[in-house]
């Protein structure tokens, strides 16, 4: 498998490694990730800390929610905002998984514990794109700590802290 420089990933790469699907599937496109840290020996998450993912949604007037939400006045709901920044924050352990395929294809666990400090700034309409990054600010042990920010043409539409448990197969601990 050759991964690219920066981890830009995109279409079935990302389908491979998140379990979500359509409709529930919010990351079109990984535009790059910075991992921080020893991607091949694990020392402990502590070492990860400022690993930055950025990734991209492509708003579409073809999708479900817009059937109700709202008819008339199409806003993308804000809860699938913050679904989309911890889709991208899950998206921080994939250099470290993808150096060993076998370790890949066992998959990790991640588990949402929290979001805090949640955000609204515009709605979010179709056709925006979304450019959505999280960076992971605190580690300790298996919980990853990220700062969010969604922006659309340069302009902050949502942000907020997600608060995971993520298990690397053991490379977390």
């Amino acid at each position: 498998m050759e991964i690219p420089e920066n981890y830009a990933i995109s279409g079935e790469a990302i389908r491979n490694f998140l379990p979500h699907r359509y409709p529930f599937l919010l990351v079109d496109k990984v535009i790059s990730i910075d991992p921080k840290g020893s991607l091949t020996t694990p020392k402990g998450s502590e070492d990860k800390i400022g690993t930055k993912v950025i990734a991209q949604k492509n708003v579409s007037f073809n999708e479900p929610m817009f059937q109700g939400h709202f008819p008339g006045y199409a806003i993308f709901p804000g809860v699938l905002s913050i679904e989309a920044m911890a889709q991208t924050a899950s998206l921080a352990t994939y250099p470290y998984l993808v150096q060993d395929p076998e370790q890949m294809a066992r998959g990790f666990s991640v588990v949402l514990l929290g979001v805090d400090d949640v955000r609204f700034r515009k709605p979010v309409i179709p056709g925006d794109i979304l450019r959505i990054e999280a960076v992971l600010e605190k580690c300790r042990g298996t919980i990853w700590g990220f700062s969010c920010i969604v922006t659309v043409d340069g302009a902050k539409v949502a942000e907020a802290k997600i608060l995971a448990n993520m298990t690397l197969n053991g490379m977390s601990k």
